[in-house]
Order: structure tokens, then C-alpha cells, then sequence
């Protein structure tokens, strides 16, 4: 049994900045991180947009921040969460400024601020298209300085540990002491006994299969407090990014940050006609659940299996300065934008629900807090606003820093049980994992998308429950591995978004179900 005095399980912005801060307060408290991959991989990484934060007082204002995320949040969010969240914005900018991060300039030494999709002032600070991957950084070089945290990469965790775990239940209100976690590369199955823990698991895009997130997306978070018994909600909203680089060769998508239709550029069809207008005034800038509905709307009309984002009237030598990596990208699949179109398609993208928090980042399990975007917390509501999302984990990762910051340290609990796999044995045959994670994402795609019909999704809940009934039959007869785990995992989010997607009965944000147009 390993023993620690907060437990977190991510290692993307929510999970390090909790971590660094409360280690930084308490030199002689324990912080263990744990990530199923390596430490530096997680959705953080791959957000391409950059952070919205008021820093221009003459053209912008809380006030008209506050605005735009309500009306993407299509009359969903939470009115004081929003506020909350765009009002400690700047400070908690000026934190990242502090811990080294880098943003972009202008010629005159200001922050070069960007304008994207559903924002009505240019607002994101951002490190060339790659400014996840610069917080990431900044974040681990501060982590790895704290003596007092320990980073476990490669280690996956199965389950919470709560009452139903232990021989003696505790009668009341559920408690969290822990979770059970593997160690990929040994096999063994760790008993991690925490006296808080945090969830910073991130998203859940690869139950759709082509997603703009990255492998490890899978919902593991969500799953494992849905599993506990933690409240789940908003399943529904799932966010489609409209344009990802269409490649029939591959799963996961790259994503052309929402920043270069801000940047200047066009959506057009096949035949190049420019068909934004014809569906929002805002054209290429409207929210991305209307853009992608157009995209997808359009493509139903043609039958073709993508639409193109074309840059080719914009100075290209501005757009390499401002999108390296995007432009690099393009190049290496012989795109060359000064003159082609970039073939683009909606891709899964981010999930506005989650794990239900309050203020403080806490569930309704004592002693679970959850932040990033496997939590819910009332900021996004139907739909995300676009570079909200690191926002949004630097202020709750701060909020939970600042809760637990108040609380003292739990009483050791009473001995938490060793994982039990008795009379389970290592799978001989990984296809029938691979072939039900095939399934269960054609499902997911087909039956669940931008556009959903009762019919489909009442269609999808029947075929889930023969992958549900074959997925756990492996689990309880397997070993554990990850795959096992992770498929097991997206099984369980897969039937949250499909239930909470019937319980819905009328269409907001990123939700759109034709049967209650």
C-alpha cells in the first residue's frame, strides 16, 4: 500500500496545478501524481488555441467575457460560475506568467491577442498554436522541483476506493480513501490510500474514434466516479470541433485551431462556395456547435466526406508566424495553403459535462474533488466558448487548492483492502477487445453525433448493452491490462451520453436532436 496525502489523477493543467500549489504550501505533506501515460501527455498538450483572459480593459470588459460564454452556454450555465471564473482570469494569468510560461507578443511588447469563434473582442493569450503544450511544460519543470511530489507515469488507475470496498461499511454519505491503480509496466495493482483525491482526467473523445483528442481520452474519470456512485451530468453536450484535418487514414484527427477561421479564413464546399453566410450573420465565426452543424448539414446535402477551410487570400507569411505547427503540418500531407484548401471535417472535440462539482471543484462523494473537463461545473453549460477550457482548470485547480488549503488532514481511516483478482486469468485473445472498441466507436459516430433522432438513439442503447454484457464478461474473467480497462471505461460513457441524450427534450447549445426541432 502506498500512502499519500492527496492523490492526484491526471497530470494535464487541472491535475499539476493543484499539485504544485498545495506542495508548495505544505513542504512536509505528500503529493502523489498518477498517469497512465507519460507525464507530459494529456489534452492539455494538445490545445492549440491558448487561454481567454480580459487583459485589454479599453476594448473588452468582464462584462462582455461573461456575455459571450452565456450565449454559447445557450442559456445553461451557471450565471455565478461564469462570473466567478472570468473575474479571477487575470490573476490567475499572471500566476502562469510567474511559473514561466510564454506567451506571444507584439511588436510593441503586448500580449498578442487572438479572436476565436463566439468571442466578440480578440482575448486569447496564446504560445504560437501550441500553447497547451507550453503551460504542460512550465507546469512538470515546476513539479519536478517539489521534493515533497511524487510522479508515477505509466500507472493507470481502476477504481476509487469508497465504503463499498471495505468489509466494514460505513452507514451515510459515501467517502472516497483512495483508488486501486495499475502499474503498466509490472502488472501489479498498487493500493493507493489518499486522504483527498482528485480527478484531472480529461476528456472522453475516443469513444467517437475520430476526435481531435489524444489516445489517452477516454473517459477514465468520468467512468471511475459514475462507477462510485458520483453525481454525472450534462453528458449530452458533447462539443464537435468543426475543423479537424480530414485523413481517411486516421483515427485521430489534427486539429486546425479555431483561431485561423479568427485568423481570416473561409469555409467552403466542394464547388468553393462560401455556404457560412447562408446560415449565421457571425459566418465563419459563429460557435462551434452551430459551425459544425453547418458542416455537417452540408455534407449530408453533397454525400462528400469533407468540406475545405481555405487560407489561400490570407498572408501566408503572418500564418506560418502565427500557426507553425499547423502550417508544418499541412506541408508533411503535401497541402500547401498559400494555394490548396485544407480538406477539414467535424471531429469529437470536448465534453461539456462531467462529474458534478460544486465552487470548490468537490463532488458529491466526500473527500473527491474533480477538475478540467471531466468535471462539470457549470461554466460551459450546452456549449463550450472556445479557449475557456484552460480557464477553467487553472481557476477550479486554484479553488480546491485554496478549499483543502482549510481543511486539516483527515484521521487515517481503517486498512483499505489489496485488489482482489482471484480466479481471473491474462486474455488470450486482445481481438475481441480491439473489435468491441471498433464497434462501440461506429456506434458512437453513427448513432450518436452532431445529429441525433430518438429512433437512432433508442437503436444505440440496445446495441451498447450486447458490448456492455461481452465487455464485462472479460472484465471479471481477465487479469487487468489498460486496454481492458479503458474500453470497459468508454462502455460506461458511452451509455451516459446516449441516456442523458434521451432524457433531453430540447435542443440547446451542442445538443441538437431532430425529433424536437
Amino acid at each position: 500500500m502506498i500512502k499519500t496525502d492527496y492523490l492526484s489523477i491526471g497530470s494535464g493543467v487541472a491535475g499539476l496545478t493543484f499539485a504544485v500549489k498545495i506542495a508548495e504550501k505544505f513542504p512536509d505533506r505528500t503529493v502523489t501524481i498518477v498517469t497512465k501515460s507519460d507525464e507530459g501527455e494529456s489534452n492539455t498538450k494538445y490545445a492549440q488555441g491558448g487561454v481567454a483572459v480580459v487583459l485589454d480593459n479599453i476594448e473588452d470588459s468582464f462584462q462582455k467575457h461573461i456575455q459571450d460564454t452565456l450565449i454559447a452556454g445557450d442559456g445553461l450555465c451557471d450565471e455565478s460560475v461564469v462570473q466567478m471564473v472570468i473575474k479571477e482570469g487575470p490573476k490567475r494569468f499572471r500566476e502562469l506568467l510567474d511559473w514561466g510560461v510564454n506567451f506571444d507578443l507584439d511588436a510593441q511588447g503586448n500580449f498578442n491577442l487572438g479572436r476565436e469563434g463566439g468571442h466578440s473582442e480578440h482575448r486569447v493569450v496564446h504560445h504560437k498554436d501550441i500553447t497547451g503544450y507550453e503551460v504542460e511544460r512550465a507546469l512538470l519543470q515546476r513539479a519536478h522541483q517539489l521534493k515533497n511530489v511524487e510522479l508515477l507515469p505509466y500507472h493507470f488507475a481502476i477504481d476509487l476506493i469508497t465504503e463499498h470496498h471495505l468489509t466494514q461499511k460505513d452507514s451515510g454519505k459515501l467517502s472516497c480513501y483512495g483508488a486501486y491503480v495499475l502499474n503498466e509496466r509490472t502488472g501489479e495493482i498498487l493500493t493507493i490510500k489518499a486522504k483527498y483525491t482528485l480527478l484531472a482526467t480529461g476528456g472522453i473523445g475516443r469513444v467517437y474514434g475520430h476526435t481531435t483528442n489524444p489516445n489517452i481520452a477516454t473517459g477514465d474519470g468520468i467512468a471511475m466516479a459514475y462507477r462510485a456512485k458520483a453525481r454525472v451530468k450534462d453528458m449530452e453536450f458533447v462539443q464537435f470541433h468543426p475543423t479537424a484535418l480530414y485523413d481517411s487514414n486516421e483515427d485521430s484527427s489534427f486539429l486546425i485551431s479555431e483561431a485561423v477561421r479568427g485568423f481570416g479564413a473561409y469555409l467552403r464546399n466542394k464547388k468553393g462556395h462560401r455556404f457560412m453566410p447562408d446560415y449565421d450573420d457571425r459566418a465563419e465565426l459563429a460557435s462551434r456547435d452551430i459551425v459544425s452543424q453547418c458542416i455537417d448539414n452540408e455534407l449530408k446535402k453533397t454525400g462528400d466526406a469533407h468540406v475545405y477551410l481555405d487560407c489561400t487570400h490570407l498572408d501566408i507569411t503572418a500564418f506560418k508566424e502565427h500557426f507553425p505547427n499547423i502550417y508544418e503540418k499541412c506541408r508533411g500531407m503535401h497541402i500547401d495553403i498559400a494555394k490548396d484548401w485544407i480538406p477539414v471535417v467535424p471531429a469529437a472535440h470536448y465534453l461539456c459535462g462531467g462529474i458534478v462539482v460544486d465552487e470548490n471543484g468537490k463532488t458529491t462523494i466526500d473527500n473527491l474533488y474533480a477538475c478540467g473537463e471531466c468535471s462539470r461545473t457549470g461554466l460551459h453549460g450546452a456549449n463550450r466558448l472556445a479557449s475557456n477550457s484552460l480557464l477553467e482548470a487553472l481557476v477550479y485547480a486554484h479553488n480546491i487548492f485554496k478549499h483543502l488549503s482549510d481543511k486539516s488532514l483527515l484521521f487515517d481511516h481503517s486498512d483499505l483492502p489489496a485488489w482482489n483478482d482471484k480466479g481471473t486469468s491474462i486474455p488470450k485473445e486482445h481481438v475481441l477487445i480491439q473489435h468491441n472498441l471498433k464497434e462501440l466507436q461506429a456506434l458512437m459516430r453513427d448513432y450518436v453525433g452532431i445529429v441525433r433522432s430518438n429512433s437512432r438513439l433508442t437503436k444505440a442503447i440496445i446495441k451498447l448493452d450486447t458490448i456492455y454484457k461481452e465487455v464485462e464478461g472479460l472484465y471479471k474473467e481477465s487479469k487487468i491490462n489498460t486496454s481492458l480497462c479503458e474500453l470497459r471505461n468508454m462502455v460506461n460513457v458511452a451509455h451516459l451520453i446516449i441516456g442523458q441524450s434521451l432524457s433531453r427534450k430540447n435542443n440547446r447549445g451542442g445538443y441538437y436532436n431532430i425529433d424536437n426541432a
